[in-house]
C-alpha cells in the first residue's frame, strides 16, 4: 500500500516508464546471460535497478541463497537495467553481491523476459525452462521462493 502522495507519484512514474514505447534497440547476442553454459544448474535470474527500494532488500537475500544453495547447483544472476552504469556501480559497492551481475542498459534482455517492474525474478530449472516468475520483493516472499528453489534443486 502506498503511504504518501510522493510514493504514489513515484509508482506512477515507474509504471509509465516501464510501459512507455521504447525506441528500437540493437539485437543482443543469442544468449546474453550465458544461460546455455548453465544447463544442469538451477538459475535464479533477477532484474533490478539502483533506484528500486525492494531491490535493496533482495540483494542480501540473494547473497544468502547463493551461499546456501550453490553446492546444490544454484546460480544467481542479477541483471541491472540502469541506463547509467555509475548508478549501478554505486549500488553494488553498498550491497556487495556474491553472485553474477549482468548489465542491460538498453533493456533488451528485460524485454525478452517481458519484465514489467523492478525487481522481477525468474527461476529456471536444470534444463533452462522458466518454472516460476515473481514481481517485487518483500520479506514474506523469501520462504515461498526458497521452497521453489529447493524443489527445483531436488528434481533431477
Amino acid at each position: 500500500m502506498l503511504r504518501s502522495p510522493a510514493r504514489a507519484l513515484g509508482a506512477l512514474l515507474v509504471l509509465l516508464l516501464v510501459s512507455a514505447p521504447q525506441p528500437s534497440r540493437a539485437v543482443p547476442p543469442e544468449d546474453p546471460l550465458g544461460l546455455a553454459a548453465l544447463k544442469g544448474k538451477v538459475v535464479y535470474v533477477d532484474f533490478w535497478a539502483s533506484w528500486c527500494e525492494p531491490c535493496r532488500e533482495s540483494f542480501p537475500w540473494m547473497n544468502d541463497i547463493q551461499r546456501e544453495f550453490a553446492k546444490d547447483g544454484l546460480v544467481v544472476i542479477a541483471v541491472n537495467v540502469d541506463h547509467e552504469r555509475d548508478d549501478a556501480e554505486q549500488f553494488l559497492r553498498k550491497y556487495a553481491p556474491q553472485f553474477k551481475i549482468s548489465y542491460d542498459p538498453e533493456g533488451v534482455v528485460a524485454e525478452r523476459f517481458h519484465v514489467k517492474g523492478m525487481p522481477t525474478s525468474f527461476l529456471l530449472d536444470r534444463a533452462g525452462n522458466v518454472k516460476a516468475s515473481h514481481a517485487g520483493f518483500r520479506p514474506k516472499d523469501r520462504a515461498p521462493l526458497e521452497e521453489q528453489i529447493r524443489s527445483l534443486l531436488a528434481a533431477q
